[in-house]
């Protein structure tokens, strides 16, 4: 059970309405009334941002769920506060609440792109594709302000170090350029999730993402530069987005997409009880319906995190929902699979003074 809302704080465009503690806390906090009754005003409850200097910046994966073995994250916590996001739970190891703190209270790493170079010309580096976006969006509404995404989009260019990207964000447009000389070189490719083409629906799911209408806008930009996009139809949630699933894909087809992806939804840790209580708050007579369908594609859990099950779901109904998936896909001219990204001109920068290849 979530706490209650704090009602001192005004919340505006927020996903989740609480600070649940995170499952590594000791001691939980619960407020009290203090029997004075006198009136307190509301503070409107805004973003803070802090920096961090970390060692390294990229981070190594192992999971066979997951077609990448390396990853960068300019940022942890994202102020798009899609309520079912999977990775509020990273909040919990920073003894922050994953519920609203994971939307309100970021860290940036304004030195990624110094880190990023200076791991690059580590001699024993051996070059993968490595994936931004991968945990939050690198191009959530701040990013509009720090400028972090260039710096390290520079650094990847000038490597000749291939990239892919997931992201709702329209700042991506910003660094269209950059972006498409990585993909004229066949070193780049950016996944743009949509969740559904509901605009009310998304704005209480994703409530600063940019809307849908947006989001398709983007994959137009993109894919006239000249940059493969992928659409990435995730989470399909059961009952909510699940019958959006082909027009998701239509849509996303006629503005420039040409690869395609789902993801069932996840829930796990904090994000099942911040679910719940979304659910409850905007959806209350289709929550308990929701749910039964989630479970019967979890085996009657809220989430199953086995590996080669979590993303994928089990059952009928996630079968169905594949096939119905892999029909459109096939149907709208989808092609299979990514394209590959070459990695075979990966190498160091010219400096000034040095001999430039003939070739």
């Amino acid at each position: 059970m979530l706490p209650p809302r704090n009602p001192d704080l005004r919340l505006k465009a927020r996903g989740a309405n609480t600070r649940p503690e995170g499952r590594f806390e000791r001691h939980t906090r619960i407020r009290e009334d203090d029997g004075w009754d006198i009136p307190e005003d509301q503070a409107l409850l805004r973003t803070e941002v802090t920096t961090e200097q970390p060692r390294s910046i990229i981070t190594r994966n192992s999971s066979p769920d997951i077609g990448f073995d390396r990853s960068i994250n300019p940022y942890r916590g994202c102020e798009h506060g899609c309520i079912y996001c999977y990775a509020r739970p990273s909040h919990a190891w920073l003894g922050l609440s994953p519920g609203l703190d994971f939307e309100t209270k970021i860290t940036a790493k304004p030195q990624a792109a110094a880190l990023l170079a200076r791991e690059l010309a580590r001699p024993g580096y051996r070059p993968a594709p490595i994936a931004l976006g991968t945990n939050t969006d690198p191009y959530q509404p701040v990013e509009a302000r720090l400028a972090i995404m260039p710096g390290i989009l520079r650094v990847l260019r000038d490597w000749n170090h291939p990239a892919t990207l997931i992201t709702r964000g329209r700042t991506v447009l910003r660094d269209l350029d950059l972006w498409a000389e990585m993909a004229a070189r066949d070193q780049a490719m950016i996944g743009v999730s949509i969740t559904t083409l509901d605009a009310d629906l998304a704005r209480a799911l994703e409530p600063r993402a940019p809307a849908p209408a947006i989001r398709l806008r983007m994959i137009r930009d993109l894919s006239r530069a000249g940059i493969p996009v992928r659409v990435m139809a995730a989470p399909v949630i059961p009952v909510l987005t699940e019958p959006e699933i082909e027009a998701i894909l239509t849509a996303a087809r006629e503005a420039g997409a040409s690869t395609a992806s789902m993801i069932a939804l996840r829930l796990p840790h904090e994000v099942a009880p911040l679910f719940r209580d979304w659910l409850e708050r905007h959806r209350p007579g289709m929550a308990a319906h929701v749910m039964n369908r989630v479970q019967a594609m979890r085996g009657g859990r809220d989430n199953d995190p086995r590996f080669g099950h979590r993303f994928k779901g089990e059952g009928v109904e996630a079968d169905l929902a594949r096939q119905r998936f892999r029909l459109a896909r096939r149907r709208l001219g989808y092609r299979e699979g990514s394209p590959a990204l070459d990695c075979s001109r990966f190498g160091p920068p010219p400096r000034a003074g040095d001999q430039l290849s003939l070739f």
